[in-house]
């Protein structure tokens, strides 16, 4: 099939996490990190827009 054994290594270290039989992260705990990491970023991109939007209207209203 072309796989190389390390793959399969890691494939059968997985199952064994995924069954409990060894300790680390879970196939759907390693997908829920990702997530939030993906929700993270886009989090702070969305406070650093409204960041610059106050500071854009806080200088437009400012007293001259």
């Amino acid at each position: 099939f072309g796989i190389s054994p390390e793959s399969v290594r890691r494939w059968v270290r997985q199952a064994d996490i995924d069954d409990g039989v060894k300790e680390g992260l879970t196939s759907a705990e390693q997908a829920e990190v990702v997530q939030l990491r993906r929700d993270k970023r886009r989090l702070e991109m969305e406070v650093e827009i409204l960041r610059r939007a106050t500071a854009y209207f806080a200088k437009d209203a400012a007293p001259k």
